[in-house]
């Protein structure tokens, strides 16, 4: 993991109005990533062929499990639909005031990672096994226990609301890649033994509820964790480049003109920018009134 050095705790409404930005921006690019059908299709059941040729489809029993076993499906669906909108923010509000020196790194480590599976869905609309043709034995759980849950048909959005999510984003998967970034934050700063068990088991149980809902295949598990390696690498440059930007639009501020005019008297001796002789330069009405008395 990136490490962010010593440094000043971000202000937190700043904090908040950035993550809000980067997650309304993240939410707007799913949607508009919308593939093809047909291509997103396709494309889930080359990764169902794939697995299976290298023995890689754990999906297919899990799903079996949870679907033949309220007690097991019920409670892995409202973990699919909540812990992935819960327990990420509690760990970066958890980062903000226990580890400030750590917390920029985590964030701009998360931040990266999330577009970058932005520009995976665009580049593989990807159909979940759930949306599959029955024939390949999925069970959508999600709408199985529906009558359980706040959700409905589709995927893990409230119902009614079902259009306002992208549900052939599925590769790669950022419920898997959210929990990583989670687990290895727990394992590498929690202090209690308790803070680093739940740090190995949250990633695991998220790749086991993703796949046995139907919403993932085990590939995507897979991409969504290459996703948070990529991201972590890029996390130290991309710091660094933030702060060139910030340090040359700082320095271009100090730079600008003030907007006060240049006073037109020099300090000092009173004379005016270019003036050698002190009063050199008189209007005719000072020099009316130098001329003596007598003069006149």
């Amino acid at each position: 993991m990136p490490h962010s050095g010593p440094g000043r705790r971000p202000r937190w409404w700043t904090e908040l109005i950035l993550i809000a930005v980067v997650y309304v921006a993240y939410s707007a690019g799913r949607l508009l990533a919308r593939g093809d059908v047909n291509t997103a299709v396709d494309h889930g059941i080359a990764i169902l062929r794939a697995e299976k040729a290298l023995f890689l489809n754990a999906e297919t029993p899990l799903n079996k499990l949870f679907t033949e076993h309220p007690a097991i499906g019920v409670p892995a669906d409202f973990l699919y639909a909540s812990l992935h909108y819960l327990v990420t923010p509690a760990i970066l509000i958890w980062l903000f005031h226990r580890r400030p020196a750590r917390y920029r790194a985590a964030r701009t480590w998360l931040m990266l990672s999330t577009l970058l599976g932005l520009v995976g869905f665009t580049l593989m609309p990807t159909c979940p096994p759930r949306l599959l043709d029955a024939s390949y034995g999925f069970v959508d759980t999600m709408a199985q226990y529906s009558s359980y849950g706040w959700w409905g048909t589709e995927a893990s959005a409230p119902r009614g609301l079902g259009g306002l999510t992208n549900q052939y984003a599925a590769m790669p998967s950022l419920h898997v890649g959210w929990a990583l970034w989670c687990g290895v934050l727990l394992w590498r700063y929690g202090r209690t033994p308790l803070l680093r068990a739940l740090g190995v088991a949250y990633p695991l149980i998220t790749v086991i509820v993703v796949m046995g809902t139907a919403n993932h295949y085990f590939l995507d598990a897979v991409a969504g964790a290459a996703v948070m390696g990529l991201g972590a690498l890029l996390a130290r440059p991309g710091m660094r480049l933030a702060d060139r930007v910030r340090t040359r639009l700082t320095a271009s501020r100090a730079k600008a003109p003030s907007g006060i005019a240049a006073p037109t008297v020099g300090a000092g001796c009173q004379t005016s920018p270019g003036e050698r002789i002190p009063g050199q330069r008189t209007t005719p009405e000072d020099a009316d009134e130098s001329t003596p008395a007598a003069a006149r």
